[in-house]
């Protein structure tokens, strides 16, 4: 087979469940995408506009939620004119266009991953060493962690990127509803040692971030075991996290399943598989926290009951 690197589109094939209803699946993607982008925006805003929120726990929240917003903007606006467009069954998209997708996407979900792991680390000092959680979560501490959680997804997509762009290509079938990493590289001309090998190192990376999670839970669980107070502390605070983290995780479990056999099955089941770790994160994540935080949800309504309150002053005066 002839070679090919002047590959220009790419040709997305999973929308096939999509003909003949795709008015009502773009009502219902665009209701989704609403929801998530009002939901993470509310949050956001309401971290950044009162003071008292201004803790490192909040900090990272509102860093989540503004991450859920980015990594869904590298999906959901081209997939919903996907929808509305009277292409059939296949929809292309520009190389660089995919490109773009990949890093957006794949910086985000790691993102995600490391905002949850300094999460972890703050709740850990924040039980584990209460009278020296101020002196540990300074500014400068907090400004470091966040860095970290953008810069280092930033640097691994940036990576996975450019080895990719320099890939010669013997094809631009891609089976899926969004361009991933890997679906790129398989159609390459030539052996992909080396993007197995970094890819085998940033999953090391990252599942050492999981290690760090699971220590400090063991922590977290052995020194809230024990008193009414610890027990309050963690239901409040570590649940909503942990919660959080095991949508996290089925949602990277869906999408690896998926890559290895996402050739199998029905195509909608692989359609949704594909889709979870775009849904799930973003649209629990200010849901799970915001309803569980007191001082959140109670900052988040009291726009709301202000105005029921005037609502019904007018009501009493006509």
């Amino acid at each position: 087979m002839a070679f090919t690197s002047n590959v220009t589109t790419f040709t997305l094939s999973g929308l096939n469940v999509t003909k003949g209803n795709k008015y009502f699946f773009f009502s219902l993607v665009l209701l989704a995408y609403l929801t998530m982008l009002f939901f993470n925006l509310c949050l956001a805003i309401t971290i950044l506009q009162v003071r008292t929120l201004h803790e490192p726990m909040y900090v990272f929240l509102c860093n989540l939620s503004i991450n859920g917003v980015y990594g869904t903007s590298g999906f959901y606006p081209k997939f919903l004119l996907d929808i509305i467009s009277d292409s059939g069954y296949t929809h292309d998209i520009s190389y660089s266009g995919c490109l773009l997708q990949v890093f957006v996407i794949y910086s985000s979900v790691m993102c995600d991953f490391s905002t949850l792991t300094v999460m972890a680390y703050d709740r850990t000092v924040a039980i584990c060493q209460p009278l020296k959680y101020h002196s540990i979560m300074t500014t400068q501490a907090v400004i470091h962690m966040l860095t970290f959680c953008w810069l280092y997804p930033l640097f691994c997509s940036v990576l996975m990127v450019a080895l990719t762009s320099v890939l010669p290509l013997c094809g631009s079938q891609i089976d899926k509803l969004y361009c991933d990493n890997w679906s790129v590289v398989r159609l390459s001309c030539v052996p992909t040692t080396l993007h197995n090998v970094i890819g085998f190192i940033v999953i090391l990376s990252f599942m050492a971030h999981a290690l760090f999670i699971v220590y400090s839970y063991k922590k977290l669980i052995t020194a809230c075991i024990h008193s009414k107070e610890g027990k309050v502390k963690f239901m409040q605070t570590c649940v909503p996290h942990l919660v959080t983290l095991i949508h996290f995780a089925m949602s990277v479990l869906f999408d690896t399943m998926y890559s290895r056999y996402g050739s199998r099955g029905a195509s909608s089941v692989r359609n949704f598989m594909s889709l979870e770790l775009l849904i799930i994160p973003p649209l629990f994540n200010p849901i799970i926290y915001g309803l569980n935080l007191t001082e959140l949800r109670r900052r988040i309504l009291k726009p709301c009951k202000r105005h029921a309150v005037k609502n019904t002053e007018n009501r009493r005066k006509n």
